[in-house]
């Protein structure tokens, strides 16, 4: 799942060296916490939170083939 995001992301922003996927799990569900760069933040937000919204529909895809449940968060510093 973090591969998944990865490949994503690091399409879509412009410093991907900045870009940090945190991987939390708890007892029935993985959150996946996004640091960005602040520049990229509203480029993967998206206009009207489309482009979020779209990945993670991705994540919960794989996740429902994986018998998984996963929660994917912004981070803001």
């Amino acid at each position: 799942m973090k591969s998944l995001l990865e490949f994503i992301l690091l399409r879509m922003v412009e410093h991907p060296e900045d870009l940090e996927i945190n991987e939390v799990e708890e007892t029935d569900l993985t959150t996946f916490e996004l640091k960005l760069h602040p520049d990229d933040i509203g480029r993967v937000i998206g206009r009207g939170g489309n482009v979020i919204k779209a990945i993670r529909k991705l994540a919960q895809v794989k996740a429902v083939r994986e018998h998984l449940r996963v929660r994917v968060i912004l981070q803001e510093e």
